[in-house]
């Protein structure tokens, strides 16, 4: 990034916040520099947006203070709220009004002039691509389009402070993608912006992230200095049998805190080599193979765990059973040209796939590419227009109760009773899915163990942390012992602790023989999956392994940059038809068709404006980028297809 003017835009000191005996921040000194993108990122209920609302005028600190914008944060609340752009994570925005109305209404809020008012929302539209959605109603923008509107709103009176609490929280990486180019247009115009997320990737983007824990700072600094500054080496394996393998290792090296990525697994070791030998004697006395080792950079999420308090998981140990032999198996879902109409309206286009056994099946796509409606249909929640589906032995249309029986479903939207007990929520599902009498103290146990609740059955569901109502939703949905798992978004908006530790009970699911159907719009969340189906506007345009998926993308290559200044860099190539730049935390991330040829000439561009640049590498594509170039080169196809329908 630039260097930013060390000119504060907020100081905060000793930040305390108490809620009764409760305490949600303790003592938070923070300091957030002119031109910079600053991150607040931390596990549920850690006072992210405490903070956030503190700092944005709304709420008073029960001790300490704050200065934003050289104003008191007590003293001249009015001043800050008149002052900054503000987006919660349940964002004002009026349904009933359209586009340029809703923009209309906040720019007259902070008495934007006539004039400024008028160029203001045709730059905002045409950046944020609203200009042909601007009369239609709010309410009926896609969920992306919204917040969208939200950000533009908060930016048209242009205030030299943004501040953000998980803004794109649900939204796809396409939209994803487009607001933070927004943000980007915002920042090379002078905003400071304040930003909570639980995504990592947007984490990467800013200058400097903020991890909190139980309202107490935990670490500052810039993304890739907290990454360099992670003790030990990350050692990426490919061992069979892969959950074995961690269970193995689960035991003999704790301290090395293996996961599951994908199709492989990472552990921590110390710098020194210390423990090396004792992994390879573990896996080599459970009859483990490793194919393949390599060493990796940690990532941010391997900081955010690592610098977190240990806390025990408490959920059911992984068993060192054997993988199933899936392919010998037969499907467990078969699709076959399923469609699905309402009305004139394509929503799934007649879309064919095959899931195995014990397979983890990840659904991909833009909010209204098809992806629930084609959950609801595969669950018997809606009778397609057309084509055939099979799941769990089971068509589609032929049984419906012994479909329930066979499948456990998780939505999008939290489905537990708040005002219910831990207890009471497991009696409830077991009474839905007819859990035989006999087996249910068993499978009760079992799932309280899963959602590691032991011994908390009388907590009431509301009083539990977004991670802990995701892993109780869980296990209420497996309570009957589903042959077939549909979760749709289940991790939506839950910390990157949580997140993992969700993940590593759905392996430890597909290991047991269950079949996992999951959607996602977390790019890394995809690579825990056997499978990718990407879906756009209801059609199946592309399937295969994270890995295959990559390999045989001809995307492109990706160069990363790291220069002096990367906003006005960034600027300087958004006119450029052969490059496609981005941030990518202090970086900036240039798509080329190649790399080798493009190369010199993004240097002599970068040398004639000035730009002192450290470092200019190729790096690999990452998932997100193969998910964007599949969307851009169909929405070719597609626009193709109108041209010549509308010539012909």
């Amino acid at each position: 990034m630039n260097a930013p003017a060390e000119d504060p835009v907020i100081e905060a000191a000793g930040l305390t916040r108490r809620y009764g005996q409760r305490t949600v921040l303790a003592g938070l000194d923070l300091a957030v520099r002119r031109g910079e993108v600053f991150g607040l990122l931390g596990s549920d209920g850690a006072g992210k947006t405490t903070t956030l609302q503190i700092l944005a005028g709304i709420l008073d600190p029960s001790a300490g203070h704050a200065t934003v914008l050289g104003h008191d944060s007590v003293r001249e609340a009015g001043e800050i709220t008149a002052r900054i752009g503000y987006m919660s994570q349940v964002f004002s925005l009026y349904g009933r009004l359209t586009v340029d109305e809703n923009l209309d209404f906040f720019a007259a809020l902070h008495r934007v002039p006539d004039a400024a008012r008028v160029e203001r929302k045709s730059r905002l539209l045409a950046f944020a691509r609203l200009e042909r959605h601007r009369d239609q109603l709010a309410r009926f923008l896609s969920g992306g389009m919204q917040k969208k509107l939200a950000l533009c709103c908060a930016l048209v009176h242009a205030p030299p402070l943004l501040i953000l609490d998980e803004p794109t929280t649900g939204v796809d990486p396409v939209s994803r993608r487009e607001f933070w180019s927004i943000l980007y247009r915002a920042l090379a115009e002078g905003t400071s912006i304040v930003v909570s997320t639980p995504y990592m990737d947007e984490a990467e983007r800013c200058t400097r992230v903020a991890l909190l824990h139980d309202g107490r700072l935990i670490a500052c600094d810039a993304p890739g200095r907290l990454r360099a500054a992670l003790p030990g080496k990350m050692l990426e394996l490919d061992a069979r049998p892969q959950r074995r393998a961690l269970a193995v290792l689960q035991r003999a090296l704790p301290q090395a805190a293996p996961y599951v990525f994908g199709e492989r697994l990472h552990l921590r070791l110390p710098e020194d080599g210390g423990g090396e030998g004792e992994w390879r004697a573990a896996l080599a006395r459970e009859d483990v193979q490793v194919e393949a080792e390599r060493a990796v950079a940690p990532s941010l999420e391997d900081v955010f765990v690592a610098l977190l308090p240990a806390t025990p998981v408490g959920a059911a140990p992984v068993e060192p059973a054997d993988e199933m032999s899936a392919a010998a198996s037969g499907p467990a879902v078969e699709v076959q040209e399923l469609g699905m109409r309402f009305g004139n309206f394509t929503a799934v286009d007649r879309v064919s796939f095959a899931v195995r056994r014990g397979e983890i099946f990840g659904f991909l796509g833009p909010n209204g590419s098809g992806k629930t409606t084609t959950i609801k249909m595969l669950c018997g929640l809606l009778a397609p227009s057309a084509g055939r589906a099979t799941v769990a032995v089971v068509g589609l249309g032929a049984d419906t109760r012994a479909l329930r029986a066979r499948i456990g479903y998780m939505s999008q939207h939290f489905s537990l009773y708040e005002d219910m007990t831990v207890g009471e929520n497991l009696d409830f599902f077991a009474g839905v899915y007819q859990v035989p009498r006999e087996k249910l103290a068993a499978r009760r146990d079992w799932a309280l163990q899963l959602a590691g609740l032991a011994g908390d059955e009388a907590r009431l569901t509301r009083a539990l942390s977004g991670g802990l109502k995701q892993r109780l939703a869980l296990a209420c949905a497996v309570l009957h012992e589903p042959q077939v798992l549909f979760l749709d978004e289940p991790t939506a908006g839950v910390d990157p602790l949580s997140r993992r530790r969700f993940w590593e009970l759905i392996g430890d699911l597909a290991a047991r023989g269950v079949t996992v159907f999951v959607t996602t719009h977390y790019m890394d969340e995809a690579e825990h999956c056997h499978t990718l189906g990407l879906l756009y506007y209801g059609r199946l345009i592309a399937l295969g392994s994270p890995q295959k998926l990559r390999t045989g993308m001809r995307a492109g290559e990706m160069l990363e940059l790291e220069c002096d200044q990367p906003i006005p860099a960034l600027a300087l190539f958004g006119d450029d038809p052969g490059v496609q730049a981005s941030f990518f935390g202090d970086r900036l991330h240039l798509l080329v068709d190649d790399a080798a040829a493009a190369r010199p000439r993004l240097l002599a561009r970068l040398e004639q404006a000035g730009h002192r640049v450290r470092r200019i590498e190729t790096v690999p594509l990452g998932i997100e980028d193969v998910f964007i170039a599949f969307i851009q080169m169909e929405q070719a196809r597609l626009e193709m297809a109108d041209a010549r329908r509308s010539t012909g």
